[in-house]
């Protein structure tokens, strides 16, 4: 038996920046509802989730929500700043910590421990035990997996499945929205589709609807050639009957323009692929009896104990570890950035290293998209060696012309981090090193990354928790 919707929203609207982004979002959100929200970088995903957790006002259109329902939220990048202690932070609000320190317990997080002293992936357990510490009737997770480790997104997917209220999910993991989704939300031109079945059979009902879209394309497409045939005889607009079929006219080409951009999003391509620069040795780096231990307030890190290993032309290795391990510590290490305390790392002398770290921090606030692709001034970057035209570069990227001229700070999470691919990928390079390159990417990207990926025919590393991409 259905249940009663617990949030319905009706005919939303909301400009953003001078640009319509919701344009008559209507759906409804019911108990026992888990709900994968998809949809590209910047259709609005964060936003549509603050409008239904009251944090954002929707210029026009209903939102009702059932009296009384209690609501959680972790955002994209949780803010812990301005409590003494991880306690503090999870919980405040409550009437009673004890809640608080059961969920920090069964997520692994010290309860005692200075937020300010957390990891990523420590920061993102603490956001989550505090979200459910409050036993909310609706829970909003934007990119809950980011920074976590493999076992800790198993926990997480089997306590979302026992949740019994309503569960919106914004995620680049597929398989976690395979996992865990009942039904999907579509986010596209400004509108929601919503489909009765979980992410695993996204692509096949999205092809249902673009390919009945395409039909009515078609037809509408000869209806609009029709009526300018008719336009263009000279059609006065006095006689009320011509009136009303002028006013026709007008709708049909905008639901002519919003369907055809619609088709154009999903099916607009990246042309990712990426040389590997200059030939090499066939021994890329070789590590022998390799040692480096941190002392931690924790005790002591062992990152590396006697570790030998020798990485060749063509590997593309996969480095998978729990949060806190290491993994970025012994990437720095294998590239001779940081000191063994004992061993020695040998590294290729033709080798030309591309590093994407998870922290995007090159990427200025204030430069637009087109100065931080070409820093120096002109309309061309060198890619790979060769010169491309900005615009022609950013098109790639899936940057629409429009943007080009927009500040950084504007773009949202998966934006930025598609930005600083763009321009880590320019640089020529036959070893490529990527820690968390899917955080905050859309499913379009993230498929054209895996593409360029596969293309590669230079030597890869991958630090991920994303295990669909690895």
């Amino acid at each position: 038996m259905a249940q009663p919707p617990l949030i319905t929203l009706n005919d939303v609207r909301l400009t953003f920046g001078g640009k319509p982004l919701f344009t008559g979002v209507s759906f409804s959100l019911s108990k026992g509802e888990r709900v994968a929200l998809v949809g590209r970088n910047g259709a609005g995903k964060s936003t549509l989730m603050k409008i239904i957790s009251e944090s954002v006002e929707a210029d026009s259109g209903e939102v009702w929500r059932q009296p009384g329902i209690t609501y959680a939220v972790v955002a994209q990048e949780p803010s812990l700043a301005g409590y003494d202690t991880v306690l503090d932070y999870v919980a405040d609000g409550l009437e009673a910590s004890y809640m608080a320190e059961a969920e920090l317990m069964e997520f692994g997080v010290d309860a005692s421990a200075d937020p300010a002293t957390l990891s990523g992936g420590q920061q993102r357990r603490a956001a989550l035990a505090r979200a459910f510490a409050r036993d909310p009737d609706v829970i909003l997770l934007d990119e809950p997996t980011n920074h976590l480790d493999v076992p800790m997104i198993e926990a997480l997917e089997a306590r979302l499945k026992g949740f019994n209220g309503v569960v919106l999910l914004v995620s680049h993991d597929r398989r976690f929205l395979e996992n865990v989704s009942t039904n999907t939300l579509w986010l596209r031109q400004g509108k929601v589709l919503k489909s009765p079945e979980g992410y695993t059979k996204f692509d096949e009902w999205a092809e249902q609807i673009e390919v009945e879209e395409e039909r009515q394309l078609r037809r509408m497409t000869t209806q609009l050639k029709d009526e300018q045939h008719w336009l263009a005889r000279g059609v006065t607009g006095r006689r009320k009957r011509n009136q009303g079929r002028l006013a026709k006219l007008k709708q049909m080409r905008v639901q002519h323009a919003e369907m055809r951009g619609a088709l154009q999003d999903r099916k607009s391509t990246a042309d990712l692929s990426v040389s590997s620069g200059d030939s090499m040795s066939k021994k890329v780096i070789e590590a022998k009896g390799l040692s480096k231990t941190f002392d931690t307030p924790n005790g002591p890190l062992v990152i590396a104990d006697d570790l030998s290993l020798r990485i060749l032309r063509g590997d593309r290795i996969g480095i998978i570890g729990p949060n806190g391990a290491g993994k970025t510590t012994l990437v720095r290490l294998l590239l001779g950035e940081i000191e063994p305390d004992a061993g020695n790392v040998r590294l290729s002398k033709t080798l030309q290293v591309t590093y994407q770290d998870q922290t995007r921090d090159s990427l200025n606030a204030t430069d637009t998209v087109w100065e931080a692709l070409a820093p120096n001034g002109g309309d061309s970057i060198m890619v790979q060696g060769n010169q491309r035209h900005v615009a022609a570069y950013a098109k790639d990227f899936l940057f629409k012309p429009e943007q080009l001229r927009q500040p950084v700070g504007a773009l949202s999470g998966g934006e930025r981090n598609r930005l600083a691919l763009a321009i880590g990928l320019a640089q020529p390079s036959n070893l490529l090193v990527m820690d968390e390159p899917t955080n905050d990417l859309d499913m379009q990207t993230l498929e054209l990354l895996e593409d360029m990926l596969l293309n590669y025919d230079g030597t890869l590393i991958l630090v991920s928790h994303d295990r669909a991409f690895l």
